[in-house]
């Protein structure tokens, strides 16, 4: 009996000729290199939030972001996670999280270009906002790493309660000297922060939370016992932890090494297995005999660390529309060299819908992060106004924005269709990276609840979101009708209508931007499918009538 192996081979049969099985066709080629930078809505809010300035900057940062070499860092710093060591071969306590080279090369990036504290050490109108945009662009190459640049650029200024402790850290932290590694802080040239807030028992609801800080006979210095649920970065130099002492729940600095060089008490009990965001470590750590500083008042804990919060949650906005906008870009070029049904898919109605819709979505992702940007950065500088206006559309953004980056990464992976749903593609990494912002630094639910108080204890906040909103008034009928449901609702706010009431917010707060801002294919294609009557639950439904040429030139250079 012969078997398939011993038949003889004809070559000729089924072969055609210029034909081979393994020849590739009609497959996109690689994006990188590309221009991460190449984004009209971000150039365009740059120059318009007072930091035109860092033009330059920027577009050599969006071009490192697109590189080859970067986008690898991304994808190398994702396969090959953290890993915990405990222990040495001794059997030494040393709690050290070893990381793969290209995650120190995205965090060398980061910190050197100033995406970490650099801002609070620059006097520059715009420096914040110059930050964010860095953020939006060089976070083309993975989130992960954005977490301990977000909390050292966050830990600044809830130090400053502190002054004697902020002359001490705070020109390490603002520095762009990234130097991995556990040494003693004041002999390092740059410092990166963490925080230590949530524990096992009550999650968001600090005020559970039961680790004690113990006051020393040194003034200022206690002592924690305690576990911590969630930090992040566990080989961040320093955090800020709530504890509870004598007079209640209190701020602390904690160091990883202590002045004398001495290892700080800090046992890393075990790494997170997360849904995404692998590159970053985070952690449970225990306290024992730690040694910390008070940062603020006795009982004023959260009071102290709030600021730090408004800093992270604003990062989480800036994270979910650099998602955004990186799956745009990934769909767009998938869609642009792909052809089906006799067609490209660029070129086919419904798959230039469903592009257009996802543009519309990022501009006002973008657009809004930028205006938060601002309003931080002229908060810090002294602008009671900026910083009213900060207090409400800060929680009203990472409410809105966070909540649709899931659905919309979700779309633009299907534009790759099975291609988008392979790990090479990169694709189901941002789509599992995509929840977590919208859960980090509060859930929708805690933000949604966090404008409410907003609302019912800061009359200038309201105020402020009002002004904002007026400025565009009479431009879009859909608006000012959107505007007037708003005010209506803001007389009877309620806990049940919370979340339907923030929607609301946010979207005549996108819609505002876009029609002072953007182009009027972009604004009134918003307004239409996201205010007015003509709308579908899902992307892809805008009306007849839209522009879709228009909006996609504008989001996809390049685009015919």
């Amino acid at each position: 009996m012969t078997t398939l192996a011993q038949e003889p081979y004809d070559e000729s049969a089924g072969h055609h000729e210029g034909y081979a099985t393994h020849d590739v066709t009609n497959q996109p080629p690689p994006l990188a290199p590309y221009d991460a930078s190449d984004d009209t809505a971000l150039l365009e809010g740059l120059r318009r939030e007072d930091a035109g300035w860092a033009e330059e900057d920027l577009r050599r940062l969006g071009r490192r972001a697109g590189s080859a070499e970067a986008q690898d860092w991304g994808d190398l710093a994702n396969r090959h996670e953290p890993v915990l060591r405990t222990h040495d071969r001794y059997g030494n306590r040393v709690d050290e999280v070893e990381y793969h080279p290209s995650w120190h090369h995205l965090m060398r990036v980061a910190v050197g270009e100033g995406l970490a504290g650099a801002p609070w050490a620059d006097d520059r109108p715009g420096a914040h906002v110059a930050r964010t945009a860095g953020g939006l662009v060089w976070g083309h190459t993975e989130a992960g790493h954005g977490c301990p640049t977000s909390m050292t650029y966050a830990a600044v200024p809830a130090l400053r309660a502190q002054p004697e402790l902020a002359r001490v850290y705070e020109p390490l932290l603002t520095g762009r000297e990234y130097e991995p590694g556990l040494r003693t802080p004041t002999e390092k040239r740059g410092l990166l922060a963490g925080m230590g807030m949530t524990e096992k028992q009550g999650g968001s609801d600090v005020r559970t939370n039961t680790t004690a800080a113990t006051p020393t006979a040194e003034p200022g210095v206690y002592t924690l016992r305690g576990h911590k649920w969630f930090t992040s970065a566990p080989m961040c130099d320093v955090f800020l932890v709530l504890a509870q002492a004598p007079g209640g729940l209190s701020c602390f600095l904690v160091p990883r090494v202590l002045p004398d060089g001495s290892r700080n008490t800090f046992r890393v009990q075990r790494l997170k297995d997360k849904l995404g965001n692998r590159s970053n470590a985070s952690s449970e750590p225990e306290f024992d005999g730690t040694v910390a500083w008070l940062v603020g008042p006795e009982g004023q804990g959260v009071k102290t660390i709030i600021e730090m919060v408004n800093c992270t949650r604003l990062d989480c906005v800036m994270g979910s529309a650099t998602l955004m906008r990186k799956t745009l870009v990934e769909a767009g070029h998938h869609v642009r060299h792909r052809s089906a049904f006799g067609a490209r898919l660029a070129d086919q109605p419904l798959m230039r819908n469903v592009l257009a819709d996802l543009a519309l979505e990022s501009e006002a992702a973008t657009t809004l992060t930028l205006r938060l940007a601002g309003a931080a950065d002229r908060a810090v500088r002294g602008d009671a106004g900026e910083a009213a206006f900060r207090r409400i559309a800060t929680a009203v953004g990472k409410y809105w924005v966070t909540k649709r980056g899931p659905a919309f990464t979700a779309e633009a992976l299907e534009c790759l269709g099975g291609n988008g749903y392979v790990e090479e593609s990169g694709m189901p990494r941002h789509y599992r990276e995509a929840p977590l912002l919208s859960i980090w630094e509060g859930s929708g639910n805690v933000n949604a609840l966090d404008v409410l108080r907003a609302l019912g204890r800061s009359p200038a906040a309201v105020h402020a979101l009002l002004g904002e909103l007026a400025l565009a008034r009479g431009a879009d009928a859909r608006l000012d009708a959107a505007v007037a449901r708003l005010e209506s609702g803001l007389t009877e706010a309620s806990e049940t209508g919370a979340r339907r009431l923030v929607e609301l917010m946010a979207l005549t707060l996108q819609a505002s931007l876009l029609v002072r801002h953007a182009p009027p294919a972009v604004a009134d294609a918003f307004c239409a499918s996201r205010l007015g009557g003509d709308w579908g639950h899902a992307f892809g439904t805008l009306p007849a009538g839209a522009d879709l040429g228009g909006i996609l030139a504008r989001a996809l250079p390049g685009e015919d």
